[in-house]
């Protein structure tokens, strides 16, 4: 198994599918976690990874090797989820907050917090996943880019496909909706 993103990468575009497994294997979860953060649904999240991936390597021979793996295939999944998103503009999915929670506990390095902040912790992130369910797919996605990848207003509206202002309005309508949601644990 080759050590890094590059030397795996080189290998893959010479036709080692072991190469690419390993690439696989070291990415997955981070495509999953930002597929599931846009979709909002496991089974879409699923899709989307498996897209991001066939894509990726459909198109290995494009990607430059002085960039990073991890960011290129980030922008594809990125690319791979707004296009779901796109194609399900009317269809609202609920998320699975068990998922979110699994998924946020797996990187997480564990302090032994005390129960009472575990549970607060929990009690937020089932809140933070029942807002997001409320969010339509276009605000979740606005917020996700904003607020998870620090994506800029332009760069929002480029990958949605709206003019600045309909993404500026996809934002503060999420993040409206979060605030109510997490009003109670917030002290003012």
């Amino acid at each position: 198994m080759p050590h890094t993103d590059a030397a795996a990468v080189a290998l893959a575009r010479d036709g080692d599918s072991e190469a690419f497994r390993a690439l696989v294997d070291r990415h997955s979860r981070a495509v999953y976690r930002l597929a599931h953060r846009m979709t909002g649904n496991p089974q879409d999240a699923e899709d989307v990874v498996q897209e991001t991936f066939l894509k990726a390597y459909r198109q290995l021979g494009r990607f430059e090797s002085r960039a990073n793996f991890g960011t290129w295939l980030h922008r594809i999944c990125v690319n791979c989820s707004i296009d779901l998103i796109r194609s399900r503009k009317h269809q609202e999915a609920g998320h699975d907050a068990a998922d979110l929670e699994t998924l946020d506990s797996v990187d997480e390095h564990r302090v032994d917090p005390s129960p009472e902040r575990l549970m607060l912790s929990s009690e937020v992130q089932e809140r933070v996943g029942r807002a997001m369910e409320e969010l339509t797919a276009m605000e979740r996605a606005a917020f996700v880019l904003r607020h998870f990848e620090g994506q800029s207003i332009e760069e929002i509206s480029g990958a949605l496909g709206l003019k600045a202002n309909a993404a500026k309005h996809s934002i503060f309508r999420a993040v409206r909706k979060m605030r109510l949601a997490l009003e109670p644990f917030v002290e003012s």
